[in-house]
């Protein structure tokens, strides 16, 4: 798929309270359904031709639920869902889920976990250490805080692919990039570690960002991975808390134009089908 836009990180839902209960009141934008022929809408108004799925729910109904969506709608070329690394029925769920070539990784919550170590203990390594054997990739999301303990992680893990989502979610808004930032150089020295440009506006002041604000975190990023392990994402449809779907691709793609277009080229898509193996 060299050459073809991919957003390589969005979400589906249909909206209930219920299902939905980390969508407060607040975040009211969110509060619908968003579903393939939303996304394909803005997706054609910047060219993006294919994406990647990603997890909002922990069931295996949401799951399946987006494997039956990626079936049903050709761009989907995978899903990144959810099982439990931790349950006694892991190997069941893989040899059920991995029936399914569009199943391509793995995600768990570490964002939410009371224990920060969450990632380090004993029965959640061990369902890692199955997910390469089925060719998957596990996404690591996470806040900075995390961030020692998910360099210990991949360090565990040398032959399994991790993919960090949303550059560890950075305080972008108050600015606070040193502790990260030196982080972020040591995750990158695991070559098996590659990143997602994605989630960048949601950290930033949502009503008066400016390009210009992303750009310390972008260098960072650039500057630890390199051109052939970064990926652009949208995260549609939690990036309309803070701008649209046009705005958040631009963003990212304006900072990378600068290089080359061979380098733009592989931000937009060429890594990730690379890593997706799509």
């Amino acid at each position: 798929m060299s050459g073809i836009k991919i957003d390589a990180h969005q979400h589906f839902w249909k909206y209930s309270k219920k299902d939905y209960g980390w969508i407060s009141d607040s975040l009211y934008v969110l509060q619908r359904d968003f579903l393939p022929d939303d996304l394909l809408a803005e997706m054609t108004k910047v060219q993006y031709k294919a994406c990647i799925s990603v997890q909002a729910r922990q069931t295996l109904d949401e799951t399946q639920w987006l494997l039956d969506l990626a079936k049903q709608n050709s761009f989907i070329k995978g899903v990144v869902g959810w099982l439990d690394l931790c349950s006694t029925s892991l190997d069941d769920h893989l040899e059920q889920f991995c029936k399914n070539p569009k199943l391509m990784g793995i995600r768990h919550v570490l964002q939410d976990e009371k224990d920060d170590a969450f990632m380090l203990r004993t029965d959640f390594q061990e369902g890692i250490s199955k997910l390469s054997l089925r060719n998957l990739i596990y996404e690591i999301l996470i806040y900075p805080k995390h961030l020692p303990h998910a360099i210990e992680l991949v360090k565990n893990f040398p032959h399994q692919i991790f993919v960090l989502d949303h550059i560890a979610k950075p305080a972008i808004k108050s600015k606070e990039i040193r502790d990260w930032a030196d982080n972020i150089f040591k995750l990158a020295e695991c070559k098996n570690v590659y990143v997602k440009a994605s989630g960048l506006i949601t950290e930033a002041d949502w009503k008066l960002w400016r390009p210009e604000d992303f750009t310390p975190f972008f260098d960072v990023i650039w500057k630890a991975f390199g051109e052939d392990r970064i990926m652009i994402g949208s995260d549609w449809p939690v990036c309309l808390l803070a701008g649209s779907y046009t705005q958040v691709l631009c963003l990212t793609e304006g900072y990378f134009e600068k290089y080359s277009p061979s380098v733009l080229s592989k931000i937009q898509g060429d890594n990730a089908a690379c890593i997706y193996q799509l």
